[in-house]
């Protein structure tokens, strides 16, 4: 693997080709190429040149990806017994590059490698199978009329039993007869009326007085 230590704002990186590396904001537009020459260090399989102190004639060349913002650090500076207590926030710009090459004296372009797709091979159509001639196309080639084959008549299908169906219940007649006339019951006679009793007069001694006889007239 062929990478190289570069440094960027007084600090270093690895660049690995095909890789990325963030670096501290540099005032470069998005898109455009960065030539990198402070090479501390080349490796290149199993060697490696050490620079004294930076590697000649062996830039990296990196595009600039994008510019972006780090993560908010919070600072907390204070005095015991002072009341001083101050709190700030900070977030640092850096600079994504992309490293294309590593060496040479300027940028070799590579053109995007087009995988070709392997060809469809084309099916073999299968054969047209010649039409099965008709026994009566071979009637009149031979000239011979076939005797006609009876056509077996199917055996009349038995069909099942079917169940006896349980008889309903003859409905009752009913017989209307006719009501008999009620009788009336005879009427009751009218009650004499009871006689009066008169009472018996008696006598203050206790004796019967005697009845007076109704004087004829």
């Amino acid at each position: 693997m062929k990478y190289a230590i570069v440094e960027s704002g007084g600090k270093q990186y690895k660049a690995v080709e095909g890789g990325t590396i963030i670096v501290d904001r540099l005032p470069v537009e998005a898109g455009k190429h960065v030539k990198l020459e402070q090479v501390l260090l080349l490796a290149d399989g199993e060697n490696y040149t050490v620079g004294t102190p930076v590697v000649k004639d062996t830039p990296v060349w990196t595009i600039v990806v994008e510019h972006f913002r780090g993560e908010k650090v919070t600072i907390f500076n204070y005095r015991p017994k002072k009341r001083i207590r101050v709190k700030t926030g900070h977030r640092q710009n850096y600079t994504r590059l992309l490293v294309e090459q590593i060496g040479g004296s300027a940028l070799v372009k590579k053109e995007p490698v087009v995988k070709a797709e392997p060809e469809e091979k084309a099916e073999p159509k299968a054969e047209k199978k010649p039409a099965a001639s008709s026994p009566r196309s071979t009637q009149r080639v031979k000239g011979k009329a076939e005797p006609k084959k009876e056509a077996v008549k199917a055996a009349p299908k038995k069909a099942a039993p079917k169940k006896a169906e349980p008889k309903a219940a003859p409905a009752k007649k009913t017989t209307t007869t006719k009501a008999a006339p009620k009788k009336t019951a005879p009427k009751a006679a009218p009650k004499a009326a009871p006689e009066k009793k008169t009472p018996a007069t008696t006598s203050p001694k206790g004796k019967k007085a005697p009845v007076k006889k109704a004087v004829e007239k």
